[in-house]
């Protein structure tokens, strides 16, 4: 418990006043204690590293970057608790097929399991010691202000972390239900918990949105979470909800932004370091640069370091946030590389369309769109499939034709041209727990210009 509040008032304390050269001093300190644990403990990094010294930021930035097909193919080397891919494969599955996600694994690790969007599976290790605190990382970075004491928080996660699941007291109370629940048993277990905090992914939070009348008891704060809020999305469930949108951008290998007072989403500095280039190569640290490339650094895991670890996330910083923190700003999360859509200009040379330009004309062109899937199997194809509240044949026809012209007409004005079908069915969360993919494209079909 003490451990837990000391987190809690260290890391707001680090995100308001640490200035950037006091930051830049811990991320150091921090990191050079990663790198030598990792030197002794890990034979793979022993490996890797064998005749280089790593003195300086410089050196560091020199590392070779590993992704998650190198950390599983090295998994039993890189983690430094002797623990074997085998084994933890098997009881990782196991968790999965029995959907029991309590307990610690030989008693002392969490085991995650991430299918990842292109479906390779990654293992993912975090000691005893690191998840029974989050609890206080997440209260404290979660946008959540003590102000709006008592908690009761509801989880909406395809998976739940042992460190929260014994959380309860008169202060703050802790649901968990998997997104795979039906909406009705949602609402009512909102109702009897009085819940006033909501944390879930924005597909759920879309599901709930024709039930918000009954809801009961009023939310404090939204906390979005597992996939990319679009701008649109958290002002139309502001508005639904009638209650502050906050954004968390957590990723297996880490809780890489949360959000500040000001709902800002900041990098977690003291966290994470967390490196940006463009296509060039070119570190990026400028505001509205697309960032193509994102080597994380998780700084407190030392049971699976995870150095210079390459993430599959297209993300553009913000201007600093008035709230003053040094703590670098994401404005927006475009998505992943691997939905990034290509098509063809009228003279035939591919040109990229981000997800999240195509994802902002279809939210905004009507209000009777609950759910969306693109899928591009060729530079010349597009087909969009859409998943309505009121889905009578007079209302589908009329976002069938509204959104085929505002795509039509968006596209023209970039001068990109596609074949485009569009149909309306129902669409679920996936039945294997992993996370919903809007974006479907065959990196067969269609590739990356030269």
């Amino acid at each position: 418990m003490m451990d837990g509040i000391l987190d809690y008032v260290r890391l707001n304390w680090h995100m308001d006043h640490f200035s950037p050269e006091r930051l830049r001093r811990y991320q150091e300190k921090q990191l050079f204690k990663l790198l030598d644990h990792s030197k002794k403990h890990s034979e793979f990094y022993k490996k890797q590293w064998m005749g280089k010294e790593i003195r300086s930021m410089k050196d560091f930035g020199q590392l070779p970057v590993i992704n998650k097909q190198i950390m599983m193919e090295h998994f039993d080397e890189l983690n430094t608790c002797g623990l074997r891919l085998s084994e933890v494969k098997e009881y990782a599955l196991e968790k999965e097929r029995n959907k029991d996600y309590n307990g610690y694994y030989k008693g002392r690790y969490v085991i995650g399991l991430s299918s990842g969007t292109s479906g390779n599976k990654g293992l993912y290790i975090t000691p005893k010691a690191i998840t029974q605190r989050l609890p206080a990382v997440f209260l404290a970075r979660s946008g959540i202000s003590l102000r709006r004491l008592p908690f009761r928080i509801l989880f909406l996660l395809r998976v739940f972390s042992q460190g929260f699941a014994d959380i309860h007291s008169p202060l703050i109370d802790l649901t968990y239900l998997s997104t795979m629940e039906p909406v009705d048993r949602i609402i009512r277990v909102m109702n009897e918990k009085k819940v006033n905090i909501l944390l879930a992914p924005p597909s759920l939070l879309r599901l709930l949105i024709p039930y918000r009348d009954q809801i009961v008891a009023p939310l404090k704060i939204i906390v979005s979470c597992a996939e990319v809020l679009e701008k649109e999305e958290k002002q139309r469930l502001k508005a639904v909800f009638g209650t502050p949108v906050v954004e968390i951008y957590q990723a297996s290998e880490g809780p890489i932004a949360s959000p500040c007072r000001c709902g800002s989403l900041h990098i977690n500095e003291d966290i994470v370091l967390v490196e940006l280039y463009d296509t060039l190569g070119n570190p990026v640290e400028k505001a509205d640069q697309v960032a193509s490339r994102m080597l994380v650094t998780n700084l407190v895991n030392f049971a699976q370091p995870l150095i210079r670890y390459e993430m599959n996330d297209l993300i553009v910083l913000d201007e600093p946030c008035s709230c003053g923190s040094s703590f670098r700003v994401i404005k927006k999360v475009l998505g992943r590389n691997d939905d990034v859509i290509y098509l063809q200009r009228k003279n035939k040379e591919l040109q990229h369309l981000f997800p999240d330009l195509m994802a902002r004309w279809i939210i905004t062109t009507s209000d009777n769109i609950r759910e969306f899937k693109v899928i591009q199997n060729s530079p010349t194809t597009l087909e969009v499939i859409l998943d309505l509240f009121d889905s009578a044949e007079p209302a589908r026809k009329r976002v069938i034709d509204d959104l085929s012209l505002r795509i039509k007409e968006e596209l023209s004005a970039l001068e990109l041209t596609a074949d485009l079908s569009i149909r309306i069915e129902r669409i679920t969360l996936p039945d294997n727990r992993a996370k919903y993919k809007r974006f479907q494209v065959d990196p067969m079909g269609t590739h990356e210009p030269a």
